[in-house]
């Protein structure tokens, strides 16, 4: 087995935690990666395009392990990114009151060594409750979700807008699908368990 340095290429304190999971050390690096999306590139086709120039735009001097990870929105066709302001969280939560809204989630694993990046994306649907308008405020006052895609905190109150979720790992809704992770790891050499 090979002594890899993990590296998550991520300043999220939300991937950090969920990194810290698996129980292996790791170091953070931030990546170099510009987010615009190209004209016409599908949701899965961007996120998977970002999880991968993020890994392998942090360099290391060691052989590595360097995880990127990348995550849009999807509300009735459209994405939707990270609202910054209390009127543009309010305004999403708006649109996702009663629908089914999608979450895609792009992962990557280059490894130093080799110059090999594996990536997946994985998919997650949301089932939003119909939510008030004194609903709404009183999530956003509360938890002030300005900068998580869909205006949410699943890992927090915001699981009470949900009636249901599906997919195959619910880390993937905060950001980093560690089910997926777990086998690229062993995959590269690195077995979690």
């Amino acid at each position: 087995m090979q002594n890899y340095q993990l590296v998550l290429a991520s300043t999220s304190p939300f991937r950090q935690q969920l990194l810290a999971k698996l129980g292996l050390p790791f170091v953070t690096a931030t990546p170099e990666c510009d987010e615009t999306p190209f004209i016409g590139e599908t949701p899965r086709a961007l996120v998977a395009r970002l999880a991968k120039q993020k890994a392998e735009s942090c360099q290391t001097s060691s052989d590595s392990l360097i995880i990127g990870s990348d995550q849009v929105c999807v509300i009735n066709g459209n994405i939707v990114g990270k609202p910054h302001t209390r009127d543009n969280a309010i305004l999403q939560l708006q649109a996702q009151s009663g629908q089914r809204i999608t979450f895609y989630t792009g992962l990557a694993l280059h490894n130093t060594q080799n110059q090999h990046t594996d990536v997946v994306v994985d998919e997650f649907h949301v089932h939003f409750r119909v939510l008030t308008q004194t609903q709404i405020e009183h999530y956003v006052d509360k938890e002030q979700p300005f900068f998580c895609a869909g205006s949410f905190k699943s890992e927090g109150l915001g699981i009470a807008l949900f009636e249901r979720l599906e997919g195959k790992d619910p880390n993937t809704l905060v950001g980093l699908p560690l089910i997926e992770l777990v086998s690229m790891l062993k995959r590269a050499g690195m077995p979690v368990l």
